[in-house]
């Protein structure tokens, strides 16, 4: 039989977690109200009239397609940060960093040579739009993000080479869009969430935080910030049947 003194760590921490658990379930069900009453008193959408900027050729199976880049002050900018930052966070996660543009439908023009070929328009932060003129590497970015962002959207297996045209900013007419009326609500900052003792810090960026936010009607995203503290190598998550997302991220030793 075991001894009943051996048992004590394991069952207080099991107790410790169970703990955690509750705390971070009745957190998600706050947020979750939250989310219902924000969506209820605010409206989802405003329209928005984006601005020429240049426009791209490149081509599709079905034929030629046109992307007008354009801009509007109704749209957040990006995080401010150098190139060299930029290149740096992309080299290490390029996950990292969102460049927020409006994806505009498809509709149906006619080129310089009277031929049938498809336009988008996709719109970004006019301040940035700005200093994207001077820069061939952000304007590379811009035009890389918005094609895999139309692929995604719409289904679409765009040719990567494309051609920025000279004497037009835009092809056919850029139309109206709509764009959420506010920045992504975030609903929740859970602060630190369980870990041992011995990983418990009292001051800089280590502490791990969760963070909420709505980031269209029907889709919630979290974040987790556990800099220095996982082997992100080594981290799995699993979605429980009922609606719990498990993830499993085995802790760094931290030097004595």
């Amino acid at each position: 039989m075991a001894d009943s003194k051996l048992l004590v760590p394991e069952l207080s921490e099991e107790e410790t977690m169970g703990a955690e658990r509750a705390r971070f379930e009745e957190l998600l069900l706050q947020a979750s109200k939250e989310l219902q009453q924000t969506q209820t008193s605010r409206p989802e959408s405003t329209q928005i009239q984006p601005q020429p900027g240049f426009c791209i050729k490149t081509n599709s199976s079905e034929g030629k397609v046109f992307i007008n880049i354009c801009h509007s002050s109704s749209i957040p900018p990006p995080a401010d940060m150098t190139e060299d930052e930029l290149l740096q966070m992309l080299e290490e996660d390029q996950a990292g960093f969102r460049i927020p543009m409006s994806l505009g439908e498809p509709h149906a023009e006619l080129d310089a040579k009277g031929q049938g070929c498809t336009a988008f328009d996709v719109a970004v932060n006019s301040d940035f739009y700005r200093r994207m003129q001077n820069s061939d590497f952000l304007r590379e970015l811009v035009v890389t993000i918005a094609r895999e962002g139309l692929e995604d959207k719409y289904t679409l297996q765009l040719n990567p080479e494309w051609r920025m045209l000279k004497n037009r900013s835009f092809l056919g007419s850029i139309s109206q869009q709509n764009i959420r009326s506010q920045q992504r609500p975030r609903i929740q900052e859970l602060g630190n969430l369980y870990a041992p003792d011995s990983l418990r810090l009292e001051e800089g960026p280590e502490k791990p935080h969760l963070n909420l936010w709505l980031e269209a009607p029907d889709l919630l995203l979290a974040e987790i910030d556990l800099p220095k503290l996982i082997n992100s190598d080594e981290s799995k998550a699993a979605f429980h049947r009922k609606r719990k997302l498990l993830v499993a991220m085995p802790l760094l030793s931290v030097p004595s």
